[in-house]
């Protein structure tokens, strides 16, 4: 497994060292503080005022989820984060609609079992796509990464009742799973489902590169500072 650290500056404002955008290159991203948007978790604000605010705080990627909205209103909030992601060389990755990806021009997209394959995602979006899998067991988790996933999202990792799956710990996964995950494949491994700044470590410490949040950060009073506290944990956790 590679433990991808947070990018020095150069990576935030847009480009590295040699001038290139980090964007859609799955081998310098920084998986750490990944952010789920949702629209109707985030205490009646905006995703843009959501993605704004994580960004000030530090957030290493940006998936664009929205599965409430109406396809022409996913299309316009997406067009505007692409805009500010793109303006921080924040990585934008598209959950499940391979169309939206194209459209605004997204780094990638991450599937889940009901998706299209990994195969038909590289085909119709390219060779740079970012292309992340959903999996909860070690099986599934082999079986992307030689489908030609680049990070596996695996939860849920504690109880959330975010996307109304899993609202008892005795479903969660736990770290446990994480770690035997991690240690399975040579891509990396973001932990999800239920993680706050305050049992994100035990995920990271477990193997995982990153942790992914919704409400975490989008249903909070400040998430500016829930942003910022959530990649000192994960910094913390890595050293």
């Amino acid at each position: 497994m590679t433990l991808y650290l947070r990018p020095p500056p150069s990576l935030l404002s847009g480009t590295n060292e040699s001038g290139d955008s980090p964007e859609g290159d799955a081998t310098h991203m920084d998986y750490g503080v990944y952010l789920v948007t949702q629209a109707s978790h985030s205490a009646g604000r905006s995703t843009p005022e959501i993605v704004a605010a994580a960004i000030d705080g530090g957030v290493d990627v940006v998936q664009l989820r929205e599965k409430d909205l109406a396809a022409r209103e996913r299309l316009a909030v997406g067009r505007r984060v692409r805009e500010q992601t793109r303006a921080a060389g924040v990585p934008l990755i598209v959950n499940d609609r391979i169309d939206l990806a194209r459209a605004i021009d997204a780094d990638g997209v991450h599937l889940g079992d009901d998706d299209l394959p990994l195969s038909v995602a590289r085909d119709l979006l390219g060779e740079d796509a970012v292309l992340g899998r959903s999996v909860s067991f070690v099986e599934d988790a082999v079986a992307a990464e030689a489908a030609g996933a680049d990070y596996l999202g695996v939860g849920a990792v504690y109880a959330t009742g975010s996307k109304g799956d899993i609202d008892d710990d005795e479903h969660a996964i736990g770290p446990e799973r994480i770690a035997v995950i991690a240690d399975a494949v040579s891509i990396p491994v973001v932990g999800i489902g239920g993680i706050t700044p305050d049992n994100a470590a035990p995920v990271v410490d477990a193997g995982a590169d990153g942790v992914a949040v919704i409400t975490a950060i989008t249903a909070v009073d400040d998430p500016v500072a829930a942003t910022r506290r959530l990649a000192e944990t994960v910094d913390d956790a890595r050293e």
